[in-house]
C-alpha cells in the first residue's frame, strides 16, 4: 500500500495495483483501474516513488520467501 493526500490535506492508502493513469492537469488526478477518478495533492513524481518503492519492497519479500 501506498499513502496519498487528498485536497483537503487527509491520507489514505490504496494499493498502487489498482492505479491505471496519474494525470497533471494542473491538480493531480489518479484514475483507478475502475475508471474512479481520485484528486490529490502529491505529484506524479512522488507517487511514481511511493510506487518504486513499493515495488522494490514487494520485490524483495518474494526473493528472500523464495531463498
Amino acid at each position: 500500500m501506498i499513502y496519498l493526500t487528498r485536497r483537503n490535506g487527509s491520507k489514505f492508502y490504496i494499493n498502487p495495483e489498482l492505479i491505471q493513469t496519474v494525470e497533471a492537469t494542473p491538480d493531480t488526478i489518479v484514475t483507478l483501474v475502475g475508471n474512479k477518478k481520485v484528486v490529490v495533492k502529491d505529484t506524479p513524481e512522488e507517487i511514481a516513488e511511493r510506487f518504486i518503492e513499493y515495488r522494490r519492497k514487494t520485490l524483495a519479500a518474494y526473493i528472500i520467501e523464495k531463498s
